[in-house]
């Protein structure tokens, strides 16, 4: 086809995607909004493939990756559906540990991570086959042996991971390519973006996510989106489509 590139890995993507719309419906993509999650939420949508797509608003983002939101709609006319904390439990725990009580402990922060993201993941999941994340093996050691698809445990559905195996460039690539929005916090240093006052910007010789949580040992930054109850990264058997 005309126009932009079409590499084996941009039609691996598509073939997967358009594979588990019919197969796992419904299915979902959970977006943070990354550079990662516009291609899919590019595929997805380029595509018309029945796959829903949401994020989670923890209340804690920076104003550049809600803006990525609207830039979705402009693109694409496509309203990603918004799940937020429940406000009981994070003003709870901002009158017990203030607003920014995770910098005193890692046991604080998780909590304020299962609060604003971990629970209304659940939330989203509901009544859902399948979702589909961003997820790559190159964003972190410990992420190092993510399935392209494996069964997800801890919600008790089919998980895809169709850019495991992408490195950066790939993703970028795929970026200037096709035209796709994304945050510009990129563009200032960031390569890992969550909650604002947890992410930072980092030296290109640092490890994509070495701005998350940078005041915690490296082997415990995962916010608990992609980890089993024993607060381990799900490395589940691979299983096929």
């Amino acid at each position: 086809m005309s126009g932009p590139a079409r590499t084996t890995k941009v039609e691996a993507l598509e073939r997967t995607l358009a594979a588990l719309a019919a197969s796992h419906s419904p299915a979902v993509l959970a977006s943070s909004l990354s550079a990662e999650d516009m291609v899919v939420t590019d595929a997805i949508l380029r595509l018309e493939l029945p796959i829903g797509i949401f994020t989670l608003d923890t209340g804690r983002l920076h104003g550049d990756t809600l803006r990525v939101i609207d830039a979705v709609w402009e693109r694409y006319r496509y309203s990603i559906v918004v799940h937020r904390p429940d406000p009981h439990a994070t003003l709870e725990y901002v009158s017990h540990f203030g607003r920014d009580g995770f910098y005193r402990s890692q046991e604080l922060r998780k909590r304020c991570c299962e609060i604003r993201k971990v629970e209304p993941l659940r939330r989203a999941l509901a009544g859902k086959r399948a979702w589909i994340t961003g997820l790559r093996r190159g964003q972190s050691a410990g992420r190092g042996e993510v399935p392209a698809q494996a069964f997800d445990p801890v919600h008790a559905i089919e998980k895809f991971n169709p850019l495991a195996e992408w490195a950066e460039d790939d993703v970028w690539r795929y970026v200037r390519s096709f035209d796709v929005p994304y945050n510009a916090l990129y563009d200032q240093g960031y390569r890992s973006i969550g909650c604002a006052p947890c992410s930072r910007p980092v030296a290109p010789w640092e490890d994509v996510r070495a701005g998350r949580w940078w005041w915690e040992s490296a082997e415990a930054r995962e916010c608990g989106l992609h980890v089993g109850p024993d607060g381990r990264l799900v490395r589940a058997k691979e299983t096929v489509a």
